[in-house]
């Protein structure tokens, strides 16, 4: 398949333990868009007042869903990891009679990448405004599947604090999407969300860490993971999370300085033993809406979706590989 392309609060039950993973309340400056090369001449595909067109479209529909709490023809305006997110995030919303505020998207922006490429799949990014409650930006992956098929909402990550977005051309010039093999850059944007993914499961014990400029994702990760082992431990419990990069869920976008800005879905499984004949419980008030009344058992598995954004510099750039920003959601509980 061609791949061109505020808080998450997590904690232990039972053990008192609770930890927020916290992504950007306040990130860094935008830099300004820069015009594109001499060699650029392919046009882009939208315009910006298309491209606005289609995001409110997407936009008022997904929020008839979020009033309604009803993922009813979510499928219309959501693909991809989004609609998986979306989906658990409004049969907690059900249960718990509100939504998180990590949901809200805003609708002013305050910058839009538009490809020129001329075939398809194709992908539009978008970074909007900070919320109304000063959480931190979202960028917004719009895709394209076919010629025949609408726009939609496929991805969305929350930039973190303090960081720096590359520069892209100005949307009325465009910018080139790119590829997953591309191997101008530091590494593959394969090989890269692949490195990541063994980051998050194994910390600076990752053989990949030196790869990565620390990032909020994954210092919270860690802290979390160390935190809840220390309960863990006091009843001879046991934790393991694995995380895997999803084939063919990937969008990417070519920066004006020759790196990438690579948008992943990274699933993952956290499994928790209670030990010493306890029951393992739901960690956080949205897995135990999903658990719902089924009976726990001493061990519980939970599947998370991720998604990362990572900024891949080129071969000659003397920089590591940054996360930029993400998304993190339970879709599944159950007891095993």
């Amino acid at each position: 398949m061609n791949t061109h392309r505020k808080a998450v609060s997590l904690g232990a039950a039972g053990l008192a333990l609770c930890m927020c993973v916290t992504l950007g309340a306040c990130e860094g400056q935008l830099p300004e868009p820069v015009q594109a090369t001499a060699s650029a001449s392919a046009s882009p595909n939208l315009t910006t007042e298309q491209e606005k067109a289609i995001r409110k479209k997407l936009l008022d529909a997904i929020q008839q869903c979020n009033n309604a709490k009803s993922a009813d023809g979510l499928d219309r305006a959501m693909s991809g990891p989004e609609l998986e997110i979306r989906r658990s995030e409004l049969a907690v919303a059900q249960k718990t009679g509100n939504l998180d505020p990590k949901t809200e998207i805003p609708d002013a922006i305050t910058q839009t990448i538009i490809p020129t490429d001329s075939g398809w799949p194709r992908s539009v990014f978008t970074i909007t405004t900070t919320t109304q409650d000063q959480q931190s930006k979202r960028l917004l992956v719009f895709d394209q599947e076919s010629a025949r098929q609408n726009y939609k909402l496929w991805g969305v990550a929350r930039l973190f604090q303090g960081v720096q977005m590359p520069k892209f051309t100005v949307p009325q010039i465009g910018a080139q999407m790119g590829a997953d093999n591309d191997d101008n850059l530091k590494m593959t944007p394969k090989e890269a969300v692949k490195r990541y993914a063994d980051v998050l499961q194994n910390g600076d014990k990752s053989q990949y860490a030196g790869d990565f400029d620390n990032d909020y994702l994954r210092q919270e990760l860690a802290a979390l993971s160390q935190t809840v082992q220390q309960g863990m431990e006091r009843n001879k419990g046991t934790q393991t999370q694995t995380f895997e990069p999803v084939d063919g869920q990937m969008r990417i976008m070519r920066a004006a300085d020759g790196g990438d800005l690579v948008v992943a879905q990274i699933n993952s499984v956290w499994t928790r033993a209670a030990g010493e004949g306890r029951e393992s419980q739901p960690a956080s008030d949205s897995e135990k809406a999903l658990f719902g009344d089924a009976k726990a058992t001493s061990t519980m598995r939970v599947t998370y979706v991720n998604v990362v954004a990572l900024y891949i510099p080129s071969a000659k750039a003397n920089a590591k590989i940054t996360a930029v920003g993400a998304e993190r959601q339970p879709v599944k509980v159950e007891a095993i």
